[in-house]
């Protein structure tokens, strides 16, 4: 069938094929994050999927227009998305796309936005007034600084100090009132916001393919990641997992829960010799990677750790 608008041809395709929409009629999935964030997902693309498939077929239907091939069938789709991801071939999983509405404390937004490869929309202190909502951990989550990672944080903080820093947040949050009493005077949004801390909340629309989106999930999904947008990067993959589920499982056997071994740990393993570098963090690495493994032989022991170290 054909309709002709402002001169142009539009041919309209037959539907042969049942459609479903992957997010069940539903205009926003959302999950609550901390205090006062969460994320939702507000829409996805495709929207529609085959009745009996998952968003996934946009996977295959990609993949296969390399070769003119027709629609498979759903188990040999679980073999190519499997195939396609465990060899890194990459771009037929950008066919997908997802976006989300992110509320979030302002130093985890500065986090979240070193990752470039999504298209981001951040609500603006200039044109409107920062709400007075602050991220506040509880005496619980407050963390001791890591002896391993110098950007981390491991166990918890004794109570006294914990408390001295939720006192120390709580100061910082009075600026708020300041904030407010010289808007009401008159002070310029964008000049009074540069006062205020970086626990206050802001928001962003953030939209991503499914490529990017696993990259991001791979590095902030991981516990070297900071807790708290760790916690965001779970609820989006909690929120993605229903509507691409082959692929999610994909990502999970080949990406975040695999182990990826160098040419130097390779050599160790078949050598059964220690590993041969002089570089202290490598060793560290190649030891974690060997516990994980249980090639208990192939571990160092301490004598010949301090003996590396003394090379060094």
């Amino acid at each position: 069938m054909e309709a002709i608008t402002d001169g142009i041809t539009v041919i309209e395709t037959p539907n042969e094929t049942e459609y479903y929409d992957v997010m069940k009629g539903s205009h926003r999935w959302e999950v609550k994050v901390h205090d006062h964030g969460n994320v939702a997902l507000v829409d996805t693309m495709p929207r529609l999927a085959p009745v009996g498939q998952t968003a996934d077929f946009a996977i295959c239907q990609a993949a296969r227009v390399s070769y003119g091939a027709g629609t498979k069938k759903v188990t040999e789709d679980t073999g190519l998305i499997r195939y396609l991801y465990r060899h890194q071939h990459t771009s037929p999983f950008e066919m997908i796309e997802f976006k989300f509405h992110c509320v979030m404390p302002i130093f985890i937004a500065r986090q979240w936005i070193r990752h470039r490869t999504a298209n981001v929309n951040e609500y603006s202190a200039r044109y409107s007034v920062m709400p007075d909502k602050f991220y506040h951990p509880s005496v619980e989550d407050v963390r001791k600084q890591s002896t391993s990672n110098r950007q981390g944080g491991e166990d918890q903080m004794d109570t006294k100090t914990a408390q001295e820093f939720l006192d120390y947040l709580d100061q910082a949050e009075e600026c708020y009132k300041t904030y407010n009493n010289l808007l009401d005077k008159g002070v310029s949004r964008e000049l009074a916001r540069i006062g205020l801390p970086v626990s206050v909340y802001t928001e962003w629309y953030w939209k991503i393919d499914l490529h990017n989106l696993f990259h991001f999930l791979r590095l902030r999904m991981d516990s070297h990641s900071q807790k708290e947008i760790r916690d965001y990067a779970n609820a989006i993959f909690a929120l993605i997992r229903p509507i691409v589920p082959v692929a999610c499982e994909a990502f999970m056997d080949y990406a975040f829960e695999s182990v990826k071994l160098t040419r130097l740990e390779i050599e160790a393993i078949r050598t059964g010799k220690p590993i041969q570098s002089t570089n202290k963090r490598e060793t560290e690495e190649w030891i974690q990677k060997a516990t994980l493994l249980n090639l208990t032989d192939h571990i160092p022991s301490k004598d010949q750790q301090q003996q590396e170290e003394k090379k060094q």
